[in-house]
């Protein structure tokens, strides 16, 4: 069973705060080397990815919380070098969405990675 304190749990959610707080001032750091630095740097490859799996949502109407959260599961299933089996890392992003978006973002999360899945990566 996981737990919260997993280091790899903390690692994404530290992202995921530095992802979000990024979004709404942008000149806000990012220390090289960390998942959050990682993510932003490919934000754009990333955008497109969502974008071509999420299309009725565009980018700008996705709220940043869970735009920050598929950022992150998309970085880790499509460019990451030690890729953690897919199912773990949707696994994880649903989790970290139940704890930090909306009711309906666990669904949308999902929905949106099992596109990437079937569509990019099988």
């Amino acid at each position: 069973m996981k737990r919260r304190d997993d280091p790899r749990h903390e690692a994404r959610v530290e992202a995921l705060k530095t992802l979000f707080e990024k979004s709404f001032r942008p000149q806000a750091n990012l220390e090289k080397g960390t998942i959050a630095f990682e993510v932003y740097k490919n934000r754009q490859e990333l955008d497109k990815q969502i974008k071509k799996n999420a299309p009725a949502w565009p980018i700008s109407q996705i709220a940043p919380v869970d735009l920050a959260i598929l950022r992150m599961a998309v970085w880790e299933l499509v460019i990451k070098k030690q890729q953690e089996p897919y199912k773990a890392v949707i696994d994880e992003a649903v989790e970290i969405a139940k704890e930090f978006g909306s009711d309906s973002s666990p669904s949308f999360i999902n929905g949106v990675l099992g596109s990437i899945i079937s569509k990019e990566i099988t």
